[in-house]
């Protein structure tokens, strides 16, 4: 049986396809559209997984989407209704789109198909809907290595849950617990994303970012006057201080009030104030996991945990959670936000509407999360020469040798190899990869490669049988969503002096023999590599630390700040003639930057909007 599921409409539009519940392939629309975050139907995403497996589209048996429009319609209604007459003029502005799109979903859908794949079919009779915080549930729970778990979702909002509690067994997943709209702990985090100047929906990750340069001074009153958090971790929003429900505005001037200034600017200078306020909203968040889980642990008695839902992506947290040790396991969805909606609505049709068996099941059904395209040697080949690129084809171990060599250089290698990742991080298939050792590589790569603000951390790619020996932890992280800290052994003892600086002053520092992957409270976002599920990638770093005795990479998506991640050989050659990445390579072709046609280089920062 094969079914294709679909997320659109509202941000991070994606396409995934099953077939007797394996996943076949996975992909935002973003990353063929180059349009970041890319809401619109996903016609391109589509395509691809068609092609990917092989199969027409009239051999779709089922078309599944993400979640119900008639029901979010119920919702902008009555909270409009709840908050009358405050708030109208937005209503008037909402109300005609959701007449004249929203509310005949069902047939924009199926014409949106028949338009990308044709229009012989019945797409109508084949068009499922699931529920959204059920599609982040199934996109959990069903690839998941677990015969049983709970299943815990949090985000901004789906139709009306906000946080919801599931239970899986075998072939069979329940939502038993739902917190409800305007409640919610993604739009608080997303309140705090737009007050210190990020944009929702985008910025979240940044505010994470920014925690560890702050001290919590404000966590106390968001505990006093924003959220009422219980004992078993359902919670209820002070709405006073809030203006998403009816406004144009996450916050209002009573929030601004309470913490004394109106929002930061976008672009403008940061602040220590910024810098407490997220490290504010992050100690409360992983406060709320945490008690959340362990109501879920205390009324449930099960053993495993899977997570998904935006808030999900929250590694600090889920590093937290982890050593808490509430749950014997966890297991988290990669595409946890609304790109993994359509993974889960296909998972949720076939397991949940046509009672479909769970078989097959490995460590990592995701297959890594290499779920997108890749491309012959002939045609990255075929492709490079047609944009002007000059290249040398290797064999596989001379590729690997000599990148290796370059990283151990101090040069920025872009990483282009075999199935693009599903989901908002590069694993290890389109990564910008650097030596962790450097103490320059982290400015390096995010002032003159990334051309993004210099206080975002970079991640560590390392082999997994070397986790332990460099990070507090001893688990599989595959997806980079989990943080620990660098062992007491390989970190570098601060002077008096140093301890004592605050905010920015403290990023310049090192704090470790890895300072390049090393964050200023000694935490590093890990993403343990597996030979299983990406053997070149493993080889490489393998390779690095047989020569530098460090096994890891500095990794980091292979883009400019606001682009999607890249896609194609092309993507991946503009990027390199547009940054300042050294050597790039693609399969088994590298490219130097100092080989490259002078001409073909291009302001590069300037082509995408800021994220």
């Amino acid at each position: 049986m094969k079914i294709l599921g679909i997320s659109a409409y509202y941000h991070d539009a994606a396409a995934a396809l099953i077939e007797d519940g394996n996943i076949v392939a996975a992909a935002q629309e973003e990353r063929f559209t180059r349009k970041k975050h890319d809401p619109e139907f996903p016609v391109n995403a589509i395509r691809y997984c068609l092609g990917e497996a092989g199969i027409q589209p009239s051999e779709l048996d089922f078309v599944a989407f993400y979640d119900k429009p008639l029901l979010k319609f119920e919702r902008l209604l009555e909270t409009y209704l709840a908050f009358a007459p405050k708030g109208f003029t937005s209503f008037r502005q909402a109300l005609p789109l959701w007449i004249k799109e929203k509310l005949f979903q069902k047939d924009m859908i199926s014409n949106s198909i028949a338009e990308s794949l044709g229009q012989s079919e019945n797409w109508r009779s084949k068009l499922l809907f699931s529920e959204h915080h059920l599609s982040h549930a199934a996109s959990a729970f069903f690839p998941s290595p677990f015969d049983r778990a709970a299943v815990l979702t949090m985000d901004g909002v789906g139709e009306w849950a906000t946080t919801s509690v599931a239970l899986g067994s075998g072939n069979d997943l329940k939502v038993v617990r739902e917190i409800h709209f305007p409640h919610s702990i993604g739009l608080l985090y997303s309140a705090f994303t737009y007050y210190t100047g990020f944009k929702v929906n985008s910025g979240e990750y940044k505010v994470m970012g920014l925690a560890p340069y702050g001290s919590p001074r404000f966590a106390d009153r968001i505990r006093e006057h924003l959220i009422d958090i219980k004992e078993d971790g359902s919670f209820r929003l002070n709405m006073e201080y809030f203006d998403y429900c009816t406004g144009l505005t996450m916050t209002n001037h009573k929030f601004d009030e309470l913490f004394g200034s109106p929002p930061r600017r976008a672009e403008s200078e940061l602040t220590q104030r910024e810098m407490d306020l997220a490290a504010s909203v992050q100690v409360v968040t992983e406060e709320l996991v945490i008690k959340l889980a362990r109501g879920i642990r205390k009324e449930t008695g099960e053993r495993h945990l899977c997570l998904a839902g935006g808030v999900a992506l929250n590694c600090v947290a889920n590093g937290k959670l982890l050593r808490e040790k509430i749950f014997d396991d966890i297991w988290i969805q990669p595409a946890s936000g609304d790109a993994g909606g359509a993974l889960g609505a296909a998972l949720a049709s076939y397991h949940l509407f046509k009672q479909g068996p769970r078989s097959g099941r490995t460590r990592d059904t995701m297959k890594g999360s290499y779920l997108g395209p890749r491309f012959a040697q002939a045609d990255v080949e075929t492709r490079l020469h047609s944009v002007g690129a000059k290249f040398r084809t290797l064999s596989e171990e001379q590729m690997i040798e000599y990148c290796v060599q370059a990283l151990a250089r101090g040069q920025a290698l872009g990483w282009h190899q075999g199935r693009m990742e599903f989901g908002p991080r590069a694993l290890g298939g389109r990564s910008i990869l650097g030596d962790p050792r450097s103490p320059t590589m982290q400015k390096l790569l995010n002032l003159k490669v990334k051309f993004r603000e210099s206080f975002r951390p970079f991640a560590p790619s390392v082999i997994r049988e070397a986790v332990s020996d460099w990070f507090d932890i001893d688990s599989d992280s595959p997806y980079m969503l989990l943080v620990a800290d660098v062992k007491e052994e390989h970190r570098l003892k601060m002077t008096a002096e140093q301890d004592n600086l605050f905010g920015i002053d403290k990023l310049n520092i090192p704090r470790s023999k890895i300072p390049a992957v090393t964050h200023v409270d000694y935490s590093a976002r890990i993403q343990t590599i597996h030979h299983e599920t990406n053997p070149r990638y493993h080889a490489l770093i393998k390779r690095f630390g047989e020569i530098t005795g460090c096994p890891i990479l500095v990794n980091t998506s292979f883009n400019v700040r606001g682009e999607p991640i890249v896609c194609t050989p092309e993507d991946s050659f503009r990027c390199l003639m547009g940054t300042d990445i050294d050597v790039l390579a693609v399969e088994n072709c590298i490219l130097e930057k100092s080989d490259q046609d002078p001409s073909l280089r291009e302001r590069y920062e300037s082509l995408f909007e800021l994220d």
